[in-house]
């Protein structure tokens, strides 16, 4: 009999947004959904690490945490910005529990988001605001991996054709997983998934063993992968690839997946955008753009039955939401999802008499499974709890490459996990100018690092920090909001300043003159990779 293994993989994301003094204010709701990712997200993750483990509940799960989200949550400004930021949500909470006294049901609702951020407040405390350190600590225990992935979120088959800038991400990304987690990794996340052919040689080149390929990409290949999604697969270069689980995301965010049950908490229903801005002190300052403050009381509805006056003044107990039965629905979910996987593994099994091992690698986006399912950490605890009773082993991709030079060679299809699987989102017709100006920087920055091979002090800065901002332009994270409308202007502005500040480099660098006051402005307004060198952009001779 075959062993059964399961891979959860949960990938996290993660723009470069970080704002102080006067722009802290003016950018505030952009700086929110960092913040949110940490408590709704990171801290559960490693209180959810912490429970399992406390009850000896087998676990293992695959995490990649990229280097910008590294480089935020590793920053003492970030996380003392953090802390404020918690603190004006437990202002706030106190505020919300007077307002709601009234209503016992209400109450009950408004007491759970305060408690949880009391929660998150102490338990950052507790971590000694090093959320990297514990996490690395899983990792030497073995119940977590953790992958690396590009310097920013570049779609690499976008660049397909510079390998110049293909080594430099992933270079980068290489560095940075090592100064965080002080690890060489055996496995490398693709963003979005992006696979084009050459990928696979710059990866290999690194010293990467294994990467995750959209299932079109596995499945597609020149060569048909005899033994589908169920078992790794190589490329001629013997770099394996997995083909992730498609069906997860549909039974997940589908119209009638588990995140759709009206009895979880509505995460788009949230009283910052319904109390009059007067009761929204001290979270949302006077002038400042409305957002989420994290008190959400109503399970999810149907649209018809919104009352857009209820959240203020409600007058209908029957849709609040109550944690407990939620709980429980979480806890039966999981064991709908795992009886599903073992079946697909029996059925696959049946299907491979002469394999060993059979396995399905399910991805999980964090920031998706964050904006639309509250309890989505929790599901993921108790699928772990509820496989404990079963004969899946959880396991972790570079556990199942022990015979990766006997592995069938496959040429993996061009694809990706976003739009309709070939990333046709991030070059649309809202966003395809952008990609004429970043090709052109990335032209640039390749002949700079060629001009200047051997430049130091004021050049070198300058040339590091053009390094730096080509990067961030890099970044298919802002193509991704201008494309789904999600602070479109607040994106497009960030991707211009980069691209300005890099074409002020590189004007300087040609004119031979440079501001240094405006040189250390910029280091300081982005202290990204200190460690950067802009010498990984030069060609490989």
């Amino acid at each position: 009999m075959a062993d059964k293994n399961l891979v959860i993989l949960v990938s996290a994301g993660q723009e470069y947004i970080r704002h102080i003094g006067d722009e802290e204010k003016k950018y505030a709701a952009q700086m929110n959904k960092l913040f949110e990712a940490v408590s709704d997200t990171y801290l559960p993750l490693l209180n959810m690490f912490e429970s399992l483990e406390r009850d000896n509940i087998p676990f293992k799960l695959a995490l990649v945490l990229p280097p910008v989200l590294c480089t935020l949550l590793d920053d003492p400004v970030v996380q003392t910005q953090y802390l404020e930021w918690l603190d004006r949500r437990i202002e706030f909470g106190k505020k919300e529990l007077d307002r709601c006294a009234s209503n016992p049901k209400l109450l009950a609702a408004a007491k759970f988001c305060f408690e949880k951020v009391q929660e998150n407040k102490l338990d950052f405390i507790r971590y000694d605001q090093k959320l990297l350190k514990k996490f690395a600590e899983y990792q030497k225990k073995g119940n977590v991996e953790l992958l690396a992935t590009c310097g920013t979120d570049i779609f690499l088959p976008h660049y397909s054709d510079m390998e110049e800038i293909m080594n430099a991400q992933v270079e980068t990304g290489l560095f940075a997983h090592r100064a965080f987690f002080g690890e060489t990794p055996e496995g490398f996340w693709l963003p979005e998934l992006g696979y084009a052919d050459g990928v696979e040689k710059i990866l290999r080149a690194y010293g990467v063993n294994y990467t995750v390929l959209d299932t079109r990409s596995f499945l597609f290949s020149e060569i048909e992968p005899e033994k589908g999604i169920f078992y790794p697969a190589r490329c001629e270069n013997s770099l394996v690839v997995f083909g992730r689980e498609t069906e997860t995301d549909n039974e997940i965010f589908g119209e009638e997946g588990f995140a759709a049950n009206k009895i979880y908490c509505d995460q788009n229903r949230d009283v910052g955008f319904e109390l009059p801005n007067e009761q929204l002190e001290p979270c949302i300052k006077k002038g400042s753009s409305r957002y989420a403050v994290g008190y959400k009381y109503w399970k999810k509805t149907d649209s018809s039955d919104e009352d857009e006056n209820s959240m203020a003044d409600p007058a209908d107990n029957e849709n609040i939401y109550d944690a407990e039965p939620a709980a429980r629905q979480c806890e039966s979910d999981a064991a709908v999802f795992i009886d599903h996987i073992v079946k697909k593994l029996s059925a696959a099994e049946k299907l491979m008499p002469d394999t060993d091992k059979v396995s399905l690698v399910c991805t999980i986006d964090a920031n998706r499974l964050r904006t639309n399912w509250s309890e989505g950490i929790y599901w993921i605890e108790s699928i772990f709890r509820s496989a404990a009773k079963t004969c899946v082993n959880f396991a972790t991709c570079s556990e199942l490459i022990e015979k990766q030079f006997e592995l069938q060679k496959i040429r993996p299809y061009y694809g990706s996990s976003n739009g309709n699987g070939y990333g046709e989102d991030l070059l649309s017709n809202r966003n395809r100018w952008m990609m004429r100006y970043i090709r052109k920087a990335s032209e640039r920055m390749v002949d700079l690092a060629d001009r200047f091979p051997d430049d130091t002090g004021l050049k070198a800065r300058l040339l590091n920090l053009g390094a730096k901002e080509l990067m961030l332009a890099q970044s298919c994270g802002w193509a991704k909001m201008i494309n789904d409308g999600i602070s479109p202007e607040y994106a497009e502005m960030r991707f211009e300043k980069s691209i300005i500040d890099f074409t002020a480099v590189f004007d300087a660098l040609g004119s031979n003159t440079v501001s240094t006051e405006w040189l250390t402005q910029l280091e300081n307004e982005h202290p990204l990779f200190p460690w950067m060198n802009y010498r990984i952009f030069s060609r490989k001779h």
